[in-house]
């Protein structure tokens, strides 16, 4: 395995010195010498685990301990990060977790192909993504079942793509089929580094992207012969640009290529830009609208419990939401949904009116989203015969359009099956039972009652105190001058 790595060092073009295929360079330099057993490498080894073996793996510690000592570096902590920073680029990944970075423990790392390495100047198409994610589908085992983020991704790719999508399946089918005669433990390890290099190309939420500011993007006019790689074969794009003959050398421009140039510079100056300040505009405008419901920079009363060891604001949120909350539920119907107090509010407002039956469907889809896979299929079908079929007790309004998709999702049920009856809901009640029930009185006794002042603190009750004291003392003095002028 060491040797196959060592040969796929030189895959780059030699002549390419951008700075990022430097880097990329001397980072397959270590990884090639990390995996050399001969020269002292990381042992790369088979570890037996309970009723199956894990080939082709090596120990995180051990990975640590080499950059260390081979590298002279003297920190641990050093050492970990250098080697997050690889394994964030795809050069090695662990085997059980999604999250590319080094960890100093018994965690099981697993060497990338070469043919995967970011020196072959990878830039995958949504195309290739979506055969992956459609071939994931068909080879139905539980290690390799979709994350929520990767099911997402494939029912947007799939609305992107439906005209072309019979021909990204058939792709996704010929990919499998060819698996599927492949050793074992070979395929399990294909598997595995196929989906470490889409965890670097289409990373987990909240996931650092190492692919986002390329340099290669920006040098991609001046390399017009560059072009997009497909990881599963020939696309319809790449077939048209292969048959072009090699771009050509260099020749001296003519004063005709100058004014092209100049012609194509001027069209270019007349383009239509969005102006930056527009941009800040919004920007500063979004900023200034929510700078006051930030606690870390609008402090809260009675003390802000994330930054402090007292809880009484929550405490105090939970029996009865603040005037911030309230007041924000009108940004957005989105900002009222997100809130609790501001859904279940909407809800009340709704049954007033004899439409909660919109609200309930819409919880009711988004519910279906985080339901688990075994489940999905029978709530779907409850869905559908409480809210969509003929007689549903709670029947919702759909235009045709989205009733036809939906009707014809539900015979092949899945989580995003309603995807396109819940937008047109969400729009409906957003452009009429929201705006009412911004002006309702119910909103608005609402958001009278949460300006009143809060709970009393220890001042407050003295001052009380002192109030009640000096008001009982004049009534007390008022009773004996009235009592003297009686007696006389």
């Amino acid at each position: 395995m060491a040797q196959g790595h060592q040969s796929g060092v030189g895959i780059a073009d030699p002549d390419d010195d951008s700075p990022n295929m430097i880097v990329f360079r001397k980072i397959e330099d270590v990884v090639s010498r990390l995996q050399d057993e001969k020269e002292g490498g990381v042992a790369i080894r088979t570890v037996k685990s309970f009723l199956s073996k894990i080939p082709s793996v090596a120990a995180g510690s051990d990975i640590v301990q080499w950059l260390m000592k081979h590298l002279s570096i003297e920190e641990t902590v050093e050492a970990v990060h250098l080697g997050s920073l690889i394994a964030a680029h795809g050069y090695f990944f662990p085997i059980s977790d999604h999250v590319l970075t080094l960890k100093d423990d018994g965690t099981f790392y697993r060497f990338q192909s070469p043919y995967f390495w970011p020196s072959n100047c990878w830039e995958p198409e949504n195309t290739d993504y979506a055969i992956y994610l459609c071939k994931r589908t068909m080879q139905n085992k539980a290690r390799l079942e979709l994350a929520d983020y990767e099911a997402e991704n494939l029912a947007r790719l799939q609305r992107a793509f439906a005209r072309k999508w019979e021909f990204i399946f058939m792709q996704a089918e010929a990919q499998v089929k060819i698996d599927r005669k492949k050793d074992k433990v070979e395929r399990k390890i294909l598997d595995s580094q196929e989906r470490a290099f889409w965890d670097v190309h289409r990373p987990v939420p909240g996931c650092v992207n190492t692919t986002d500011m390329d340099i290669r993007k920006c040098r991609r006019e001046r390399n017009p012969q560059r072009v997009k790689k497909s990881v599963y074969g020939v696309t319809e794009e790449s077939q048209s640009q292969s048959s072009q003959p090699p771009s050509q050398p260099c020749r001296t421009s003519t004063k005709e290529d100058v004014r092209k140039e100049i012609s194509f510079l001027n069209t270019q100056l007349d383009r239509h830009c969005m102006k930056m300040s527009k941009v800040a505009e919004s920007l500063i405008g979004y900023t200034e609208q929510f700078m006051e419901y930030d606690p870390f920079v609008t402090p809260t009363e009675p003390s802000n419990p994330w930054i402090s060891d007292d809880t009484t604001f929550w405490d105090i949120e939970a029996r009865d939401p603040h005037q911030h909350r309230v007041k924000r539920w009108s940004f957005s119907l989105e900002e009222a949904l997100k809130d609790p107090a501001g859904r279940d509010q909407f809800l009340k407002f709704l049954e007033s009116e004899f439409s909660s039956e919109n609200l309930r469907f819409w919880l009711a889809v988004q519910d279906l989203k985080r339901r688990p896979q075994q489940d999905v299929c029978v709530r779907a079908q409850e869905i559908w015969q409480e809210f969509l079929a003929e007689g549903a007790p709670s029947s919702i309004n759909l235009d045709s359009h989205s009733y036809e998709r939906t009707s014809h999702n539900i015979k092949d049920p899945g989580r995003y099956s309603f995807e396109d009856a819940q937008e047109h809901i969400f729009q409906l009640m957003k452009s009429d039972s929201y705006s009412r029930f911004l002006r309702s009185s119910t909103y608005q006794d609402l958001l009278l009652a949460r300006k009143k002042p809060p709970p009393e603190s220890e001042q407050g009750r003295r001052t009380s105190l002192e109030k009640f004291t000096r008001s009982m003392g004049k009534s007390l003095t008022g009773k004996r001058l009235t009592g003297l002028m009686q007696s006389s």
